[in-house]
């Protein structure tokens, strides 16, 4: 990718994404649409996962999003974090879609790692309970995990990912590093230090230390929350490396060929800024960028009347004689100035965009009359991507 300050002679054209090349690639095995919130990463997520199936390919659409307007859009009554199969789908493939469950998730994972007995008193732990419910970054991480999962079963040869809003989507790649360091910290490793430690004199020298540590634990924390968390760390001690070992084959999966990052943007100032932002992160992590997908392009069936021509002539009929004719002409004339001054606007934030970034690709999404709620409006969002 070009660094950013560099310039491109080249007309924006050249470089428009194959959505359908991307698709119909038999090497692409999953794409990760990510973004700021608003722009559309949802539809656009149904939007390929349906154009890929009705293609030919066997596709599931993963999504993190709370909105759960995925379901409606595909006729599903809800999602769960079980692949559902979505009907009406035209074509000779296949698509389902499921929406993460993160606590059924994290349960799925301890089931798998530890025996009946310790993988309940792992999931009966109130410690555990509040980690696989809320705990910053366990979202991402089981996002990641749930993906592996996927993936691993070999039922699809497409998995699309619909990641969580804002910023804080890329924290899908940094979810293995954040629960691995809390994993792997300081308290962690005292806590379990007692079980690791040989000999009775090491032991005795260390409860004694222990002692006098959890007890000021215990005035910070509480001795209810110290003993949660104590009787957690034991029975999850050996599975802590396999959380961080699951992590990072997924991880590598992320970088691997055969994935492909679509960042999903609006023509907007702000978006665009947040998009440049994932592009660049996702360059500094060796992640494999397919394109930029930008939603919610106007657009005019009148582009060789300018703004100022369209007002011009509005000014006029408002000096003509008053008639409802001449109002109702005089307001679609404003009307087009204003819409050729956004569409003005538009072009110079992406050129801009295009500027600092000549070498990614983009897809451009006219703006729909209304909102996408069912699999037509979706076909009609994936005509649209692959538009030439």
């Amino acid at each position: 990718m070009t660094s950013a300050g560099t310039t491109s002679a080249e007309p924006l054209t050249t470089r428009q994404l194959d959505v359908d090349a991307l698709l119909d690639d038999p090497g692409t095995r999953i794409i990760v649409c990510c973004g700021s919130g608003g722009v559309g990463k949802t539809t656009t997520a149904a939007a390929l996962g349906l154009r890929a199936a009705e293609r030919g390919r066997k596709v599931v659409v993963l999504t993190i999003d709370p909105a759960r307007r995925l379901a409606q859009s595909m006729g599903l009554t809800e999602l769960d974090n079980t692949p559902r199969v979505v009907k009406g789908v035209t074509g000779p493939g296949e698509l389902q879609a499921m929406m993460l469950d993160m606590k059924r998730t994290f349960d799925e994972v301890v089931l798998a790692a530890a025996d009946a007995e310790r993988a309940r008193q792992i999931m009966e732990n109130p410690f555990y309970q509040s980690l696989s419910s809320g705990f910053a970054g366990t979202q991402e991480y089981m996002a990641m995990e749930k993906l592996g999962q996927l993936h691993a079963t070999g039922t699809w040869d497409l998995i699309v990912v619909d990641t969580p809003p804002s910023r804080s989507a890329l924290d899908f790649l940094d979810a293995p590093n954040r629960l691995g360091s809390f994993l792997d910290g300081r308290l962690i490793k005292v806590l379990t230090a007692p079980a690791k430690v040989g000999g009775r004199s090491a032991m005795k020298m260390l409860n004694v230390g222990m002692t006098m540590f959890t007890g000021v634990l215990s005035k910070v924390l509480g001795a209810t929350v110290l003993q949660d968390v104590s009787t957690f760390v034991a029975a999850m001690d050996s599975m802590f490396g396999g959380f961080r070992e699951r992590a990072d084959r997924t991880y590598a999966l992320l970088q691997a060929k055969g994935t492909a990052f679509l960042v999903v943007a609006a023509p907007e100032r702000d978006a665009l800024r947040e998009a440049a932002y994932f592009v660049d992160r996702l360059e500094a992590d060796h992640m494999p960028l397919a394109g930029l997908v930008l939603n919610r392009v106007h657009s005019t069936g009148a582009p060789q009347l300018s703004a100022e021509r369209a007002r011009a002539a509005a000014e006029a009929l408002d000096e003509a004689p008053p008639g409802d004719a001449e109002q109702l002409a005089a307001g679609l004339l404003r009307l087009h100035a204003e819409r050729m001054q956004i569409i003005a606007r538009e072009r110079r934030m992406r050129d801009r965009f295009a500027s600092v970034y000549p070498d990614v690709r983009v897809a451009e999404v006219s703006a729909l009359a209304g909102d996408v709620h069912d699999l037509d409006g979706l076909r009609t969002v994936g005509e649209l991507l692959a538009r030439e």
